[in-house]
């Protein structure tokens, strides 16, 4: 019998592992984790952990990354943001604060062993899923992500239409994306028509 899906939600709304059963330091702040997702939702975006911004907006994506994420996409925030069509899954679901140089840490460690089959058995409609960073990379195509990002994503024609490996739209990434150009020439608009089709 599938799980339900709103007491999931909320068990995972209510999730302090990180905190009183941390692997390694515990979080440095209270969880807030951020997800946005349905049941039938048909376009996916397996990201890696909110930031700074997002955990005090409690909402994905709300910063200049999510407005370059949905410029990739072709689609504004009405739709991005409904979750009825469109799922929002970190592979870590609070923000897990910022390293030595101002960066974002890696996803929480306790994150994905806990929940992320749940959630993926829990959206079984899920026809293209954009796949950002190496993290989700990783998770997501179960040994085929090569060894660095950078050659995931080189090859992401292997993995389309179903999944699309990125880079994080961080300004962080600029010099990659500017080295990079088939990446805008051709990567992004085979994303823009598998979201289309993925929502129509």
């Amino acid at each position: 019998m599938a799980e339900d899906f709103e007491v999931l939600l909320a068990a995972i709304r209510a999730c302090r592992q990180c905190v009183d059963a941390p692997k390694g330091a515990p979080l440095p702040h209270q969880p807030r984790p951020v997800l946005q997702a349905s049941p039938s939702a048909t376009l996916a975006i397996f990201s890696q952990a909110p930031g700074a911004r997002v955990h005090q907006s409690g909402r994905p994506f709300t910063d200049a990354s999510g407005d370059r994420l949905r410029d990739w996409l072709g689609i504004g925030p009405d739709i991005f943001y409904d979750a009825s069509r469109v799922a929002i899954v970190p592979m870590g679901f609070c923000f897990p604060g910022n390293d030595a140089k101002g960066g974002d840490k890696p996803p929480r460690k306790e994150c994905a062993p806990l929940w992320r089959a749940r959630v993926i058995d829990a959206l079984p409609n899920i026809r293209t899923a954009i796949l950002v960073g190496a993290h989700a990379q990783n998770w997501h195509l179960q040994g085929r992500a090569g060894a660095t990002l950078h050659e995931t994503v080189t090859n992401w024609r292997e993995f389309a239409p179903r999944y699309f490996p990125t880079p994080h739209p961080s300004w962080r990434n600029n010099a990659w994306l500017n080295r990079n150009g088939w990446f805008e020439a051709a990567l992004l608009p085979a994303l823009k028509q598998a979201a289309r089709d993925a929502l129509s």
